[in-house]
């Protein structure tokens, strides 16, 4: 007797790969980054925000950007930070993002953010990553952003009451679809840092909302 094997799912580089591939997230122009990348009522109040935070430093601090994606919102931080490393896991992606955004202080690198080490920063920029892969990649990233003194988390969330952190297939849609979202402070993560304040809140539907929060480290 055959026993079938269950599928395994694909690494997330792989379904990262295929979303920009085949344009899921939309946009006409290849390496589209979606709505959240790109909408005037999202993308705005959020640069003004982290704007104000990273210029509040006598001292610039050092960022970087896990997630960079199609680099639509970080090119307009890199000038306020002293060294801004934007880091994503689609390696074509990347060398695109090399060839259009050049600024001294600006590295781009290709990883992949719950296994590789990631680089030294003061900030970490965490924006709308977290909902699209699993808790076991989630807790492995936690581990890391100990190492940055401050974290600025966005994420989608139900705007009604929801249970936090089930689970998911990285790359397979995100929690919203659960009604679920990801937050650190809740089981199972539990992450070891303070709650500093709420950034931005921009509605995306009559459901849900984009919340970016900033964290501090002890």
């Amino acid at each position: 007797m055959t026993i079938k094997r269950k599928k395994e799912p694909w690494p997330t580089k792989a379904v990262m790969h295929q979303i920009y591939e085949k344009k899921m997230w939309g946009g006409a122009v290849d390496f589209y980054s979606g709505l959240g990348s790109h909408s005037p009522e999202i993308v705005g109040p959020y640069i003004r925000e982290v704007s104000l935070f990273l210029n509040s430093f006598s001292t610039r601090l050092e960022v970087c950007d896990l997630g960079c994606g199609d680099f639509n919102v970080g090119k307009q931080l890199v000038l306020l930070s002293k060294k801004y490393i934007a880091v994503d896991i689609v390696p074509n992606l990347i060398e695109r993002n090399k060839s259009l955004f050049k600024e001294e202080n600006l590295e781009f690198l290709c990883l992949d953010i719950s296994k590789d080490k990631l680089p030294n920063a003061d900030c970490a920029i965490v924006r709308q990553v977290m909902q699209h892969i699993s808790n076991a990649e989630i807790l492995s990233l936690l581990k890391k952003l100990k190492n940055y003194k401050y974290l600025i988390i966005t994420e989608h969330l139900p705007l009604d009451s929801f249970v936090p952190n089930k689970d998911i297939i990285s790359g397979q849609g995100i929690r919203l679809k659960k009604n679920s979202g990801v937050d650190i402070l809740q089981p199972p993560f539990l992450a070891k840092t303070k709650l500093i304040k709420n950034l931005t809140t921009s509605s995306y539907d009559s459901k849900s909302a984009i919340f970016t929060n900033l964290y501090q480290n002890f």
